[in-house]
Formats: structure tokens, sequence, C-alpha cells
């Protein structure tokens, strides 16, 4: 059993899908976790099902906004010790229709959303001398997918951001990586599976099947599964591994 009593967590996204198992799996190994989102109902309704879990409502994109959560939570239960940058989004568009506005929306949100999401916590755990930074990325972080450049390109950047702050951090026991999962079962798979519905008039069956293709095991990810490895990535026996982008994809990007 992982014990993480005493460990305070951040989990940006935390109200659904992929953040709330990591929430869940890192409360129950006894860490205190701050949960943060916009959507308060999201969150409020993971936080009433764990007494070690916390809302602050925040929009990762606004760094007053993350720099206020910090100030709050920390006074509160202590300094972060863990901090899993979860949040994200992904809009879909033929490259040549991609708009400024969703370039720029895409990339504030899943790279510089996560650098605003981690950086406050470093000086803290220096002078702790131990954390965890975790990026969750994607396997658009490792490959490319058509019809979402917006979203691969942001997604590489935050694993050329884990292998940058890996090394400025390796010597201070802290370790960074990122889990990188595959089509995962959560609210974004559902609004992609929408997506190909309207644009392909397949049925929601065939849709689904289409992305279930791109794993070799023939299914998608489970948010549990992502959960765990994070959780092992917390723990001392990971303390060897940092600077890696680990994909949870069934062997999709071997």
């Amino acid at each position: 059993m992982t014990d993480l009593t005493g460990k305070h967590a951040l989990v940006t996204g935390g109200g659904s899908g992929i953040g709330a198992a990591i929430a869940f799996g890192l409360a129950d190994a006894g860490a205190s976790v701050t949960i943060c989102g916009r959507r308060l109902e999201d969150l409020e309704f993971t936080a009433e099902r764990h007494d070690n879990i916390h809302v602050e409502a925040a929009d990762v994109t606004d760094q007053a906004a993350i720099e206020r959560l910090y100030k709050r939570a920390q006074k509160a239960r202590g300094k972060f010790s863990i901090v899993v940058a979860n949040a994200g989004a992904a809009e879909s568009a033929p490259a040549e229709a991609v708009s400024p506005e969703l370039w720029n929306r895409m990339l504030a949100v899943n790279l510089t959303g996560a650098f605003f999401s981690v950086q406050p916590a470093l000086a803290g755990m220096r002078e702790q001398k131990w954390g965890r930074i975790i990026f969750t990325a994607s396997t658009a972080g490792l490959k490319g997918y058509a019809y979402v450049a917006p979203y691969v390109a942001a997604k590489h950047g935050v694993i050329g951001l884990t292998r940058a702050l890996a090394v400025e951090t390796a010597k201070a026991g802290i370790t960074v990586n990122a889990v990188c999962p595959g089509f995962t079962e959560t609210t974004l798979l559902d609004r992609a599976v929408e997506r190909i519905v309207a644009t392909t008039k397949r049925s929601e069956a065939d849709a689904r099947k289409m992305l279930e293709a791109n794993n070799p095991q023939a299914r998608f990810i489970q948010p549990q599964e992502v959960a765990d490895a994070v959780l092992w990535l917390c723990t001392e026996g990971s303390a060897g591994i940092t600077g890696q982008a680990i994909s949870i994809s069934g062997g999709e990007t071997w």
C-alpha cells in the first residue's frame, strides 16, 4: 500500500474523469488533496465523496487565479509536495481551418496552464527536498493525429516541458514525469465520438470502434489505469524515474 500521509497534493481538472480518479487514488493513500477546475459543481461532487479532498475553483490559464489558489490551499493544508497538472481540453478542425483563437485556446489550457499549475510549487518542493510533478499529457504528445493540430502541438510541448523541468530539478529530490493516455473513457472521448458522428454520419457504435482501433488491445483505457500510474510515480520506488513520458495506451506508441 502506498502511504502518502502528510503530503499535500494538487490535482488540476480534478472534478471528473482522469483527474477525479487521480484525486481519489491520492486521497485513499492518505494525501490531503486539493482539486481545482472551472466547473464548481463537478469539483464539489468529487470532494463530497472523500474526506481528504478539498475544492478550490480556478482556471489554470489564469496565472493570478492559480497564485491565489496556492495561497489559500497551502495556508490551509501546507505546501504542495505533489502536483498533477491534469486539466486539458481538445477541439478539432482541419489544419487549414484552425483559427488563431482555437490555436491560442488549445495552447493556453493544455500547455501554458500546465506550466502555471506547477511553477509556484517548485520553490516549496526544493525546500522540502522532495516533490512529485506529473503532467497528464497524451499519446498526442508522442505521435500525430489528424484534425487536432493545436492539441497535438500543445501536448508535444508538455513532453518538452517535462524533460526541461526534470533536468532542472534532478538534484533536488524532485521528479517530473508525464503520463500519456491513449483514448480513455471520459467526457473528452464522448465529445470526440459526437464530433465523428456529426461529421461522418457514422453510428455512435462505429465511431467508438474506429477510435478503439488505435489501441492494439482493441479497447479504451480506463481512468483508473492512469490514476494507478500516477500513484506509482508518487512513491519512493519511482525516485529514479524522471523526465519520462509514460504511454498508457495498450501499445499504441510502440
